[in-house]
């Protein structure tokens, strides 16, 4: 299995990278495909998801709900600004519940040497919130997403 790897730039932007044994035409369609989103989106360990919609377009919205061991549901939703099929996708990412600005996400695909290489980048609205963000267990359930993204995706 490919290893992903996580680091944070400067004081507001999280980077997550991992290279997966698949086109980026499948890779995409993974990301993007809702009936797809809601087979690795939420970390198995976490939760179930209980609602995936996506409408992929620029100025299209998305909604990811997953409820939580704990009984609570959990739900990220934004707007596409830019998507550019199998290569790059910008969008809004917000914790519903949470106040503020939301995250902006751009995630490039790019096939070198049989894989395809994925970097997501989250840039937050401060430094408080994408430290929040870290110190909420983040890291674990993003860790458990993309290995479940890539099982998807190999098959």
């Amino acid at each position: 299995m490919n290893e992903t790897t996580m680091k944070l730039e400067g004081d507001r932007t999280i980077v997550i990278a991992r290279a997966f044994d698949a086109s980026a035409r499948t890779l995409f369609e993974a990301v993007t495909n809702p009936e797809l989103v809601a087979r690795w989106w939420a970390p198995k360990s976490h939760g179930t998801i209980i609602s995936c919609t996506a409408d992929v377009r620029v100025g299209g919205i998305y909604r990811y709900a997953m409820r939580a061991n704990s009984g609570q549901e959990v739900a990220f939703s934004g707007e596409y600004r830019e998507v550019t099929p199998h290569s790059r996708l910008v969008f809004t990412s917000m914790f519903e519940g949470v106040p503020g600005e939301p995250a902006v996400v751009t995630v490039t695909l790019e096939e070198r040497g049989g894989k395809t290489h994925m970097i997501h980048e989250e840039v937050y609205p401060s430094a408080a919130v994408r430290d929040m963000v870290i110190q909420s267990g983040m890291e674990k359930g993003m860790r458990e997403a993309m290995d479940q993204l890539e099982v998807l995706v190999s098959q």
